[in-house]
């Protein structure tokens, strides 16, 4: 998208911008990566992606909330667990206060193979990170999560204004 540069602020928005972007591309390259090599789809890489965050913030997705995360059907969510359990990425657990409940959690397996890919990356992160003062990192972290907050509300707008194709009769 193109953005005026006349001020020094209008400079910074549109390089931020442009930053933002690429390294979103330079991000699904290393997904992808990950995913071709361990025999994923971009799907499946995503669920790895949502079942990971929720563990690490201590609430384990079930497969409905997973479903809802990337926009799936029950039965292509469930075709989905099923294909990544069998490679051994994840595993469901059954939740201890409620029995009928079935938890995501991310399997050994597939934990190893991941850390083994990322940890080059993660190294890097914590260099450049290391760069920045409490303050500065303060800064970022407000700019992420604003920035993270302000796509899922237009990724979730753009999901609600979806118009299906009309079937044929036929």
């Amino acid at each position: 998208m193109y953005r005026r540069r006349d001020t020094r602020r209008e400079l910074l928005v549109a390089e931020i911008t442009a930053e933002l972007r690429r390294y979103c591309g330079d991000a699904q390259h290393v997904g992808h990566a990950f995913a071709g090599q361990h025999g994923l789809n971009a799907t499946d890489l995503q669920a790895l992606i949502a079942v990971m965050d929720a563990e690490l913030v201590g609430e384990p997705l079930t497969p409905g909330r997973l479903g809802e995360q990337l926009d799936l059907s029950s039965g292509s969510v469930t075709a989905l667990i099923d294909r990544l359990e069998r490679a051994g990425h994840i595993r469901r657990d059954r939740d201890t206060t409620d029995r009928r409940k079935i938890l995501l959690h991310y399997a050994d397996r597939g934990a190893a193979l991941a850390t083994d890919f990322f940890r080059p990356l993660g190294e890097r992160t914590d260099q450049v990170m290391a760069g920045f003062r409490d303050d500065e990192l303060e800064v970022v972290y407000r700019f992420m999560t604003a920035m993270g907050t302000s796509i899922r509300e237009h990724r979730d707008a753009v999901r609600s204004a979806r118009v299906e194709p009309r079937r044929r009769a036929g």
